[in-house]
């Protein structure tokens, strides 16, 4: 009986393995080649230059006509060279083109902490969509003036950054970012919610984290519905943060 039973096991591996073998014989390396997309040529940037099918956001004073204060006003930020830096009392900035899942570069400086006399130190921020927040603080070594949901890369008030990356004060600063938008039903609830990814100055701190809702000071984040494009933000928040070589790449 034992034998029989023995027999009986190896003969059902080997017609496995028989059929498993016939079946890998018939798919041809062909059948798992996918001709359906071809990618387009994309020439990478040289030098901290931006890709070739990138919008230019800001790269110098012709570039000022892209943006705009919340109230569609003039830009009253100053602007030095390739340097566009923020004006205390002169509000938020934004782009006029509206913008949904986006590669984002940005290059960004606080000024010396003593310029901001108090805790607030080179405060400011980039609003995805307008309302997602990606925080801009001096954040180098001492991190005992704000929560750590509030310091430099964090999604403010919702995720601390996995390490901090911060350079000193008074030097250029870089984020990278990969953000995908929210999606919503057509009964205007939540679809999908945002999610972001973020490199700073070189080094992943955000690592395709779930965006809670709009940045909210106080209280919790809760997503409305909102346009599927909305403008990219820079905050102004009573301290003189500068700027340079910003793009975008829509996704």
């Amino acid at each position: 009986m034992v034998n029989r039973t023995r027999s009986f096991l190896l003969s059902s591996l080997l017609l496995l393995w028989s059929a498993s073998a016939g079946f890998a014989q018939e798919i041809s390396p062909k059948d798992t080649e996918d001709w359906s997309r071809k990618p387009p040529l994309v020439a990478p940037g040289k030098r901290g230059t931006a890709p070739s099918d990138a919008i230019i956001l800001f790269s110098g004073k012709r570039d000022l006509d892209k943006w705009e204060h919340p109230d569609g006003t003039q830009v009253k930020w100053k602007v030095k060279g390739d340097v566009l830096t923020i004006e205390k009392d002169a509000t938020d900035l934004r782009t006029k083109q509206p913008f949904g899942s986006v590669q984002l570069h940005i290059e960004w400086k606080t000024p010396d902490p003593k310029e901001d006399g108090s805790n607030s130190r080179g405060n400011s921020g980039v609003f995805l969509m307008d309302q997602y927040e990606l925080q801009i603080y001096e954040s180098y070594q001492d991190m005992s003036v704000i929560y750590y949901n509030g310091q430099a890369a964090s999604i403010y008030k919702q995720h601390i950054p996995l390490v901090n990356a911060s350079t000193a004060p008074q030097t250029w600063q870089t984020f990278d970012v990969v953000f995908n938008a929210p999606e919503f039903n057509p009964d205007k609830s939540l679809k999908t919610p945002a999610y972001i990814t973020v490199f700073h100055n070189g080094v992943l701190v955000q690592n395709h984290v779930e965006i809670k809702g709009p940045m909210m000071y106080e209280g919790y984040p809760e997503y409305t519905y909102h346009a599927a494009k909305l403008p990219i933000r820079l905050q102004e928040h009573d301290s003189r943060v500068s700027f340079r070589n910003i793009w975008v790449r829509e996704l």
